[in-house]
C-alpha cells in the first residue's frame, strides 16, 4: 500500500513537473523542505471548515510555505485534504510540509495549560480561569457548577484537584471544572482507602476538610503529619481546633489581612475557636501530600503548635499548655527582636 502511494506520488508529481518546468525530485523535495518559520515558532489558527487550499495559500502569504501548491496536490493525493481538524496549531522550526500535513490530520493542537494551586478557594479557581484567553468562561453559579458536575447540593470549595491542566483553546470552562473535580474525587478515594486506625475522621469529606485545613496551616511537607496529628488528637478529646485559617474564611470579605482577638471572639460557623469540631466545608484546595497526612496522622503527643518566626515557615510543636506558652513567648520575642533591627 505505502508502495503504491510512492509511486502514485511520483507520478503526480511528475505530471506536476511537466507544469512547472521542474524534474519529478521538485515535489518531493519540496514536502520535504524545512518550512519558513521563527525561532519561537508560527500560530496557525484553522477555522472548522477550512480547507487545504485555503490553509496553504494563508501560509504561502506569510511565506512559511514556498510552495503551496505541492502541499495541496500531496493532501489530494494522499486523501487528507478533507481530514483537516481545526484548531490553533504551533508551528516550530524545522516543520516541514509533510511533517505539518500530518499534524494537521492528526489534530495535534497546541495545549494551553493552567497551574491550579494548592491552598486556593474556589473563587481564586474560577478567577484564573475566566482569566486564561483560552477558556471559554461559563456564566454558572458556584451551586449551579456542582449540580452540572452531577453533585448537587455539595459546596464547591475544596472539591477540585490541584495540577497543572492541558486543554485546547476554545475549552469550556466547565470542562476543566469537571476534570478537576474527578481528578479530586479520585484521590481522595484512594488515600481514604488507604487510611491509618488512628484516624479521627468519620468519612471521606471530612477527611478532605482536615485536609483543606492542613494545607492552610503550613506548606512544609515534612510537617503536615504533625499538625494532622494535633488536630486528631484534639477531635478525639472533644477540644476546639483553634485554628485561624478557617476564622479567616469565615469571615470572608470582612477579613482585611489582620486577625484581631475581636475577630476569633466573632462566632461563625468557620470559627474553631468557638465551635467544636470540623467547620462544615472544606475551607481551600488541598493537594495530595495534604489529603495523605488528614488521612495518616503522626501518633505523638502534641496538642499544641505555634509559629517559630523562622524564615521556613517553620512551628514549634508541644505536648502540653506550659510547653506551649513557653513555644508562643519565644515566637512573641523573635518577632521583637526583628521589629527592632
Amino acid at each position: 500500500m505505502r508502495a503504491r502511494l510512492i509511486w502514485a506520488c511520483a507520478i503526480g508529481f511528475a505530471l506536476l513537473a511537466a507544469t512547472t518546468g521542474g524534474g519529478v525530485l521538485y515535489g518531493w523535495s519540496a514536502l520535504n523542505q524545512p518550512l519558513t518559520i521563527a525561532e519561537d515558532g508560527e500560530w496557525l489558527e484553522v477555522e472548522p471548515g477550512s480547507s487545504l487550499g485555503a490553509i496553504s495559500r494563508e501560509l504561502a502569504a506569510r511565506q512559511i510555505v514556498e510552495h503551496p501548491g505541492v502541499l495541496r496536490y500531496f493532501g489530494r493525493l494522499r486523501g487528507d485534504a478533507t481530514r483537516i481538524h481545526a484548531g490553533e496549531y504551533r508551528l516550530m522550526p524545522g516543520l516541514t510540509s509533510r511533517g505539518l500535513l500530518d499534524q494537521l490530520v492528526a489534530g495535534q493542537v497546541y495545549l494551553h495549560q493552567i497551574a491550579v494551586i494548592e491552598g486556593w478557594r474556589f473563587e481564586e479557581l474560577r478567577r484564573a480561569l475566566r482569566a486564561h484567553p483560552a477558556v471559554i468562561p461559563s456564566a454558572l453559579e458556584s451551586d449551579e457548577v456542582m449540580e452540572a458536575l452531577g453533585a448537587p447540593g455539595v459546596h464547591p470549595e475544596g472539591q477540585f484537584a490541584p495540577d497543572t491542566y492541558s486543554f485546547a483553546r476554545g475549552t469550556p470552562e466547565l470542562e476543566i471544572l469537571e476534570q478537576a473535580h474527578r481528578a479530586l474525587q479520585d484521590q481522595l478515594a484512594m488515600v481514604w482507602s488507604q487510611r491509618s486506625p488512628v484516624v479521627a475522621v468519620e468519612t471521606p469529606y471530612e477527611a478532605l476538610i482536615l485536609a483543606s485545613i492542613i494545607e492552610k496551616e503550613t506548606a512544609l511537607t515534612t510537617e503536615r503529619r504533625q499538625i494532622s496529628g494535633v488536630f486528631s488528637r484534639r477531635l478525639q478529646r472533644g477540644m476546639r481546633l483553634q485554628t485561624d485559617p478557617t476564622v479567616i474564611y469565615g469571615l470572608g470579605a470582612d477579613f482585611d489581612g489582620n486577625l484581631r482577638r475581636a475577630d476569633l471572639d466573632r462566632d461563625t460557623p468557620y470559627n474553631t475557636y468557638t465551635r467544636r469540631g470540623l467547620p462544615p466545608t472544606p475551607i481551600a484546595l488541598a493537594g495530595s501530600d495534604a489529603l495523605r497526612a488528614a488521612v495518616d496522622p503522626d501518633e505523638s503527643l502534641a496538642l499544641y503548635f505555634v509559629a517559630t518566626g523562622l524564615a521556613d515557615g517553620s512551628h514549634t510543636f508541644s505536648a502540653t499548655l506550659e510547653e506551649h506558652n513557653q513555644a508562643v513567648a519565644a515566637y512573641l520575642r523573635r518577632l521583637r527582636t526583628r521589629d527592632s533591627q
